[in-house]
C-alpha cells in the first residue's frame, strides 16, 4: 500500500483557499499512486487561530469536509482528512453521535476511496500549555478503528502522542496503522521526532505523523512529517517545506515483526 503525508501551511482567515490547497494535496497524492493520504491538524483554519474557531466551525456534513469527500471519490483515494473544527450541535442535528449537544471539537474524519465516511475521531487530549483548546473545545470519548487499505486504521491527534496509554488501547483494539494529524510547533522538535517513533516501537505498528509547517499566527510549525515502521525505522520523512511525500507500507510487516519480537505478548497489565 502506498501511503502519503500532506504537509500544509494554513492561511489565517482563508478557509476557501486552505480547502483548495488540501484538495490539491489529495489530488497530488493520487497522481503519485497513493492509496491513502493523511492531512495535518486543522488545515482549514490553523491551530493557533483560536479567535476563528467558532466562525469556522461546521458539522460533519459541512462544506469543507464535503469538498474533501468529493475529492477522495473523484481521485479514488482514501483520505484521513486531518482535523477540522467541528460544530457539535450541527452534527448532532443530523443524528451524529457527539460527546456533547453543543460546543466545538477538534475532529478527524476518514473517507474511503469511494468517498464514504469510515471513521470520526475527536481529539482526546486538549493542549493546555499556552493554548485555548481546553477552553474552546470538548474532548472526544471514542477510540474507533476501521479496516482500510489492508490495515486496521486508527487516528489520534498531535498532543495525544504524549499519552502512550491511548495508543496501547488502540493496539488492544487491533490497530496496525495509526495516523496522527498534527500542528506541532517549535521549539519542541526533538519531542516531535521522539514521540511518534516511540509509539511505533512500543506497539509494533506503523505510525503516520502528518504535521503542518510554516507560520500560523505567532507560532511556527516544525513540519518533518514522518512515517515510522513497526521497528520505529523512518520509512519516509518530509523537511520543512509544504508538499506531499509517499512511502510503501505493508500490512503483513506488522504481523511479521510482532511474531519475530513478541513484546506485546509479554505484557503484564497492572
Amino acid at each position: 500500500m502506498r501511503l502519503a503525508l500532506a504537509q500544509l501551511t494554513p492561511t489565517a482567515g482563508a478557509l476557501d483557499r486552505n480547502t483548495e490547497r488540501a484538495r490539491e494535496a489529495v489530488a497530488t497524492a493520487a497522481d503519485r499512486g497513493a492509496d491513502l493520504v493523511v492531512l495535518p491538524e486543522l488545515w482549514d483554519v490553523g491551530y493557533f487561530a483560536f479567535d476563528s474557531y467558532e466562525r469556522a466551525a461546521e458539522g460533519l456534513d459541512g462544506d469543507r469536509l464535503a469538498a474533501i469527500r468529493e475529492t477522495a471519490a473523484d481521485e479514488a483515494i482514501a483520505v484521513v482528512a486531518g482535523t477540522v473544527v467541528e460544530d457539535l450541535a450541527a452534527s448532532a442535528a443530523t443524528g451524529e453521535e457527539t460527546p456533547a449537544d453543543e460546543g466545538l471539537a477538534n475532529t478527524a474524519v476518514v473517507f474511503d476511496a469511494d468517498g464514504e465516511r469510515r471513521l470520526v475521531y475527536r481529539k482526546h487530549h486538549l493542549f493546555g500549555y499556552d493554548s485555548a483548546e481546553t477552553r474552546l473545545l470538548e474532548p472526544g470519548e471514542r477510540l474507533p478503528t476501521t479496516t482500510l487499505c489492508g490495515f486496521e486504521l486508527a487516528v489520534t491527534t498531535c498532543y495525544d502522542l504524549r499519552f502512550p496509554e491511548q495508543f496501547r488501547a488502540l493496539a488492544d483494539r487491533g490497530a496496525t496503522l495509526v495516523a496522527v494529524p498534527s500542528a506541532w510547533p517549535y521549539p519542541r522538535v526533538e519531542h516531535w521526532r521522539t514521540l511518534p517513533e516511540a509509539r511505533a516501537v512500543e506497539n509494533l505498528w506503523y505510525v503516520a505523523a502528518a504535521n503542518g509547517v510554516g507560520a500560523v499566527g505567532d507560532e511556527r510549525l516544525v513540519g518533518r512529517s514522518t512515517v515510522y515502521d513497526p521497528w520505529g525505522t523512518t520509512v519516509v520523512g518530509a523537511g520543512t517545506e509544504t508538499g506531499v511525500v509517499t512511502a510503501e507500507v505493508d500490512p503483513e510487516r506488522v504481523e511479521t515483526v510482532r511474531e519475530e519480537f513478541g513484546a506485546l505478548g509479554d505484557r503484564r497489565p497492572y
